[in-house]
């Protein structure tokens, strides 16, 4: 859809619209936090991870369930990206495509955020059959739970 969407854009912005009519009786929550004064974290499902950390199952069909902490200071050249299942070349240039934490470190400057959380959580995007249910059951929940006991207001998520 995305190349479909960049090719023909007004094919993207009546589909928005249609979006914007049919999803009127969403309950939008209000923000407990204000951005201002938020911690904010940086979760994906691009398969990044820094060089030196082990990478992601591309041998098992139905993908790898667990994840990767990621600190969202590292020097841009300290990351990589193990995902076989989509094309990643642009990212592999600009990390901040599935990885913004550059961009969200210069908000944190300007005031735009409290601050970005130390530590990005990185998954696999494809996760099918069983590793789902391990997904569901095992690895987001402990991601939750460090989201949790780290005090993160907001975490982005990034997919790939």
């Amino acid at each position: 859809m995305a190349k479909l969407f960049t090719a023909l854009p007004s094919l993207a912005a009546g589909w928005g619209r249609k979006s914007e009519e049919s999803g009127g009786d969403i309950p939008w929550p209000r923000p407990a936090t204000p951005l201002r004064s938020a911690r904010v974290a940086l979760v994906t499902t691009g398969g990044v991870h820094l060089k030196e950390q082990p990478p992601f199952n591309m041998e098992d069909p139905d993908g790898d369930p667990t994840w990767r902490e990621v600190p969202t200071d590292a020097l841009p050249g300290a990351y990589t990206i193990t995902h076989d299942y989509y094309n990643h070349a642009d990212a592999d240039r600009d990390m901040n495509l599935v990885f913004p934490a550059q961009r969200l470190t210069e908000l944190a400057e300007r005031g735009v955020i409290g601050q970005l959380h130390g530590s990005g959580y990185s998954f696999m995007g494809h996760i099918e059959g069983a590793h789902f249910d391990t997904l569901r059951a095992v690895t987001a929940p402990q991601v939750a739970a460090l989201l949790r006991q780290a005090e993160v207001d907001y975490a982005l998520l990034v997919p790939a």
